[in-house]
């Protein structure tokens, strides 16, 4: 299910001006990117080396809530290493054949970015296994008694990985990754610093005091920054002199129902849905989703993550519970 929310992490396919904006938003090595210093360290040291060796960097992983910037830290890497880069995902490879395509035309030390590796079906991950290991391609030609299997040799590529479920990734394939790294929420100070970057490249001027304020609001999430800061400069520019002062992000936001945290209607409706009908006991993902009219993919993709890293939501083995921290914002939000 698509969820209409400003707040969202996702990027609608059909939005094709959304997503142009949001690849020339994107840093483009990684002096330009900000935040995730831990990781960036370690990938530094791990693309010297491999580029010390003239080899091509181990295959990674890259996990954690979305809209953190894992495909902007893949693109990131093939820059680094200076190869080429090559973008699919886990739904869009549906047969081992398909894989199969991608694989031999690769190109040596290039870079293959699996989104969602953990939608891939078991025949494409037996496939995968050998080919990153090995780096070699075991097909069968022909049907009944006459197929015959044959191995081809592929060139030295590197995978990378990006998933929002770790747990849900087969541990065969996760042990194939040589580098595991868990993308983290930003702070505020870097989201300002995110917004900042991001208005110079849109040609819009922020004081300082926005672009603080704005990332109060932007759920410590870059994807959300660039989103609510576009909208912003939209309402700057009908409403003002395109300048975006603190004034006019207010209105804005205002305007946007988002509050001083960044919650939206959507995260507001579904806590006071838990309180009003179930209060502090814990209720099952399963009630939540049928509250609030979701799937429960949704919630523990969208809705959680955040109100989790807050504290207005803790998960138990009997089901979530809203916690009174979250209880004290509903009511002084009334």
């Amino acid at each position: 299910m698509t969820v209409d929310r400003i707040v969202t992490t996702t990027i609608a396919d059909e939005d094709a001006e959304e997503q142009r904006i949001e690849v020339s938003l994107r840093p483009q090595n990684l002096s330009e990117y900000v935040g995730q210093e831990r990781l960036k360290k370690n990938l530094k040291l791990a693309i010297e080396a491999a580029k010390k060796r003239s080899e091509p960097i181990d295959h990674v992983l890259l996990y954690g809530p979305p809209g953190l910037g894992k495909t902007t830290m893949a693109n990131v890497i093939a820059n680094e290493m200076g190869v080429g880069f090559r973008v699919t995902s886990g739904p869009a490879i549906e047969r081992a054949g398909d894989l199969a395509s991608i694989l031999t035309n690769l190109q040596d030390g290039d870079i293959l970015f699996i989104d969602e590796i953990h939608r891939l079906s078991r025949a494409v991950e037996e496939v995968l296994y050998s080919a990153m290991e090995d780096f070699k391609l075991d097909i069968v030609i022909g049907k009944g008694p006459a197929a015959r299997s044959i191995r081809l040799d592929l060139p030295k590529f590197t995978v990378i990985g990006a998933t929002t479920r770790t747990g849900s990734l087969a541990a065969p394939l996760r042990d194939r990754f040589g580098h595991l790294y868990r993308l983290e929420f930003y702070t505020p100070d870097e989201i300002a610093t995110i917004i900042t970057r991001a208005a110079g490249i849109l040609h819009a001027t922020i004081q300082p005091a926005s672009a603080k304020l704005l990332s109060s609001r932007a759920r410590l999430t870059p994807r959300i920054a660039n989103r609510l800061l576009k909208r912003v400069r939209d309402y700057a520019d009908v409403n003002g002199d395109g300048i975006i002062d603190t004034v006019m992000t207010e209105k804005a936001l205002a305007l946007l129902e988002i509050d001083e945290i960044g919650l939206d209607p959507a995260d507001r409706q579904m806590l006071t849905s838990i309180l009003t009908n179930y209060g502090e006991r814990p209720v099952g993902l399963n009630t939540i989703a049928a509250l609030t009219g979701d799937e429960t993919t949704t919630i523990e993709d969208f809705y959680e993550p955040y109100l989790m890293q807050i504290g207005f939501i803790e998960r138990t083995p009997r089901g979530r519970i809203v916690t009174q921290k979250a209880k004290r914002h509903i009511e002084n939000s009334k």
